[in-house]
């Protein structure tokens, strides 16, 4: 039986995926992140998880937002800097070993 011993989770974004205009190099850089995190799991693995974590709008500086930019989502809000380090925390946690690549 193996045992995880690591767990390595890198942040893209859904730029990855979802581009706008402008934004070539970010929308490379991300997409290019997802397919380094699905590599490395495939040669790190089992015994080091590797994730990667895409979140869209986060409202990082807590700035008011209008209803109609919380509605762009389908948990109807933006997101927050909590959201992300709740996901992460999961990813590294023993009871998520399955969860890799």
């Amino acid at each position: 039986m193996r045992f995880i011993i690591g767990s390595v989770v890198n942040i893209a974004s859904t730029r990855a995926l979802q581009s706008e205009e402008n934004t070539e190099a970010y929308s490379a850089t991300k997409g290019g992140i997802v397919s380094l995190t699905h590599a490395l799991a495939v040669s790190l693995g089992p015994e080091i998880k590797v994730n990667c974590v895409s979140p869209g709008w986060i409202n990082a500086t807590n700035d008011t937002l209008s209803q109609s930019d919380h509605q762009q989502h389908i948990s109807e809000r933006v997101g927050n800097t909590d959201d992300i380090a709740e996901v992460i925390e999961l990813l590294m946690c023993t009871q998520s070993g399955f969860i890799t690549g």
